[in-house]
């Protein structure tokens, strides 16, 4: 079964809107390489489309109704939007869930130190990493360190031109012959990822200065944090700071028909998904965007999809339409359907001893339709219904959507998780679609324009779904359970 390559297909006007989604995307990607800068572009995003915050519309004493729109922030890591729907929420959502945290390299609460007439700082790694990728690359630092005081101090170096970059240094090539032996997992270790943030020793203090004299280029970069950035040595201890790969997204290719760029899993969901429910008119169901954190150290923590904030905010919704009971709020989660919206292994013919041709993913075919992930015999897999994928499947091709199906590697290969297992524990209907990547998880990833656009009027046919029953109850009535 050949899918087509949507660039095949694409006339003048749909290339003009590719354009410019794509740049729009680019933008974001460059814009939020933390989870905290993620949600709040997109609480601009969703403010500039006319959403006011839950908090807002609780004060208002007013009630939500069809056509209002409402979105809440669990400590600026977790975004869900909602857009009030005709039906009743008691019918259920349609949602478009994705993650906004990417793997990189977290500072440890302790990091700065000085060794070889240098200044380190030390890290623990975040998700799933190849850890010599990141090792001579230049790195920039974001995040925000919180004083005792209360006040933030936040940080965004390296990405200006006129900004400093910081970097791991790698061994050179003329004293590496034991390193080479090595296998790839430990050719750099976690504990050696240490970033350089430089080399020049404080000036001589004046006489009777009690500065402290061992260990001055530490202190000179103490000194430059505490003057630029009002970040203290001991502020370090209530910090976030995160080192990620310098510099903007980029057209990728010859032709430009594709996007390189940091942390696109899973920010390419996101930002499709954020950007189909910003535009989404008078849908039937309410429509809801969920941007959680925590997905790739396996969804726990408080914003991670592990945590009930998902389930309490949509009850705060639910009373705000004066239809709240914790009776209807189990029915509207069961009879919800959801896209769990993660990125796929596209094709890769340097490496295609790892797939399997007839289901993988390729750039270009459009957004990817996972049944299952899991690894090896499904394991940790939602294994989606063959019911929601029949109606997905004509749903889709009614929308003009170019899609496929793939499987992550081939079946004893690998395998990888999502959040799709996590909200099928409502009992409600869900599937893995994204977009396919070259690179994923490593520090410059690579996808399709084509795809970013497919995934986009995807989602956006998505949320107008209207669904003959809701929740599939009888699996043995395959009449049931149709998109209209």
């Amino acid at each position: 079964m050949e899918r087509k390559n949507a660039w095949s297909g694409y006339k003048e006007t749909e290339l003009e809107q590719l354009k410019k989604v794509t740049e729009e995307y680019k933008s974001f990607l460059s814009n939020g390489k933390t989870e905290r800068e993620c949600a709040a572009l997109a609480v601009r995003m969703a403010r500039k489309s006319g959403y006011i915050s839950l908090e807002e519309a609780q004060s208002s004493g007013q009630s939500l109704k069809a056509g209002d729109k409402v979105y809440a922030v669990h400590k600026k890591k977790l975004v869900v939007l909602y857009h009030i729907g005709k039906k009743s929420m008691e019918e259920g959502m349609n949602i478009l869930g994705a993650h906004i945290d990417s793997p990189r390299l977290d500072l440890k609460q302790n990091p700065l130190y000085e060794d070889g007439e240098m200044a380190l700082l030390e890290t623990h790694y975040y998700g799933g990493i190849k850890k010599y990728q990141w090792a001579a690359i230049p790195l920039a630092l974001h995040g925000v360190a919180v004083k005792k005081d209360g006040s933030v101090a936040e940080l965004a170096l390296g990405e200006r031109p006129e900004d400093p970059v910081f970097g791991i240094s790698d061994l050179l090539i003329h004293l590496s012959g034991e390193q080479m032996q090595k296998k790839a997992a430990v050719v750099v270790e976690g504990e050696n990822l240490n970033i350089i943030v430089g080399s020049r020793p404080l000036a001589e203090q004046k006489e009777g200065d009690e500065k402290e004299k061992k260990e001055k280029i530490k202190n000179a970069v103490l000194e430059l944090l505490e003057k630029q950035y009002g970040i203290g040595e001991e502020d370090f201890l209530s910090a976030e700071l995160e080192a990620v790969p310098a510099g903007e997204a980029r057209d990728f290719g010859l032709d430009r028909s594709m996007i390189m760029g940091y942390g696109q899993d899973d920010r390419i969901c996101a930002f499709t998904s954020l950007l189909a429910q910003l535009e989404v008119l008078d849908p039937a169901y309410t429509a809801v965007c969920l941007l959680t954190d925590k997905e790739e150290v396996g969804s726990m923590g408080a914003t991670g999809m592990q945590s009930r904030y998902f389930e309490n905010v949509t009850a705060e919704v639910m009373h705000l339409t004066g239809d709240y009971s914790e009776l209807k709020l189990r029915r509207c989660l069961q009879r919800s359907h959801m896209l769990s919206s993660d990125v796929s292994a596209a094709f890769d013919p340097n490496y295609a001893s790892a797939f399997e041709k007839k289901n993988t993913a390729y750039l270009g075919k459009g957004m990817v339709f996972n049944k299952y992930t899991g690894s090896r015999g499904k394991s940790g897999s939602n294994d989606a219904g063959a019911e929601y994928l029949g109606a997905l499947r004509k749903m889709m091709d009614a929308a003009g959507v170019c899609w496929q199906t793939a499987e992550l590697g081939k079946v004893d290969q690998g395998g990888g998780g999502t959040i799709a297992y996590i909200t099928a524990n409502y009992g409600m209907d869900v599937i893995d679609s994204g977009v396919a990547l070259l690179n994923m998880h490593s520090p410059f990833e690579v996808s399709s324009k084509a795809d970013v656009y497919e995934a986009y009027k995807g989602y956006r046919a998505f949320l107008k779904a209207e669904w003959e029953t809701s929740g599939w109850q009888d699996a043995g009535r395959p009449e049931e359970g149709k998109a209209r």
